[in-house]
């Protein structure tokens, strides 16, 4: 019940107040960055300053690289003098290089999500089916990239690359498969300085969130299902696909999610392993921090505090779908 009994002690009604206003304390807590930077992007000028000296969507502009021309420029600025808008947010050309980065993000994100979802999966399956030798080592092993400290995975991982990187090159000329990946993408394949060695590395991270939710949503999974398929004649690959698939689909969403957003926002990795061309959203904001400080920065964090919430949406309706479905199996 959210509401004290009648009858409740004062020790009670004081633990009743205090655990509220703790929750909200820390709530403030949690959500006070928020506050203070998204309308920080909507500054006209370029300062991280309170007050604001009047509202602008330059940042905004800027990031999605709508001033790209200089006639773009100088037709905002004449709609401008002749009074018929109150803000330039063009008053410059922007440089793209806030989409490039977007893009990048996007790219790694995706292919590592699903690279992770499916090797995550498969070793969640495997880990469910029941007790073998070394089991624990395995679990332990596959969930160690949560654990381990991101600056040393990532200084391993460099070293890692910088010594295969050589022979996998050399493979790949030799087999003709560069040539066709530079006619078709422009680009040669290789492990450093490459968006494929950033896919690889942050489906390492992404892989035991996966394996976390895949094998919770397991072991509510009755089994009994499977052996009723394949009674039936069904072959294990159907079986999966039209029995366990449909039920532990909620757990596999969940955990690509997680991989998406932790890829999404990852930088350590990413300033050992990516070269210049290979600058992700999170690198090029700890960049702007670091070397031209821009309120860009601020408007880069609302969008991304704007995705945050819709995956958050997304993941509570996978919840209660998965809810669902464990309610109609009992």
């Amino acid at each position: 019940m959210s509401a004290l009994p009648p009858y409740a002690s004062p020790l009670e009604k004081a633990w009743f107040w205090t655990f509220r206003i703790g929750c909200g304390l820390i709530l403030f807590f949690l959500i006070a960055p928020i506050i203070a930077v998204v309308p920080l992007s909507f500054n006209s000028q370029p300062y991280f300053t309170y007050p604001m000296e009047g509202f602008s969507w330059r940042w905004y502009y800027d990031f999605f690289d709508m001033c790209s021309t200089q006639d773009i420029v100088a037709d905002y600025q004449m709609r401008f003098d002749a009074g018929e808008i109150s803000d330039n947010p063009c008053p410059q050309t922007t440089s793209g290089v806030w989409l490039s980065t977007v893009k990048n993000s996007i790219i790694v994100a995706i292919f590592s999500t699903l690279l992770a979802t499916t090797l995550g999966t498969i070793a969640a399956m495997g880990l469910s089916k029941g007790r073998f030798f070394g089991k624990g080592f395995v679990q332990a092993v596959l969930i160690s990239p949560m654990i381990v400290p991101l600056v040393i995975t990532a200084v391993g991982l460099f070293f890692f690359y910088s010594a295969a990187d050589p022979g996998l090159r050399g493979f790949m000329e030799a087999t003709g498969i560069n040539w066709l990946t530079t006619t078709l993408f422009g680009a040669e394949l290789g492990l450093t300085g490459s968006l494929m060695g950033l896919v690889l590395a942050h489906a390492t991270l992404g892989i035991p969130f996966v394996v976390i939710t895949v094998t919770a949503t397991m072991v509510s999974f009755n089994q009994n299902l499977v052996r009723a398929a394949l009674s039936l004649g069904s072959s294990p690959v159907r079986s999966f696909f039209k029995v366990t698939f449909p039920l532990i689909i909620p757990g596999i969403f969940s955990g690509g999610l997680f991989a998406f957003i932790t890829s999404f926002d990852e930088v350590i990795l990413v300033l050992f392993l990516a070269g210049p061309e290979e600058r992700t959203l999170p690198r090029q904001m700890f960049s702007g921090i670091r070397e031209q400080l821009s309120p860009t920065i601020a408007a880069a964090a609302g969008l991304l505090v704007v995705l945050a919430i819709i995956l958050m949406i997304v993941m509570e309706l996978l919840r209660r779908r998965g809810e669902r479905l464990r309610g109609i199996q009992s």
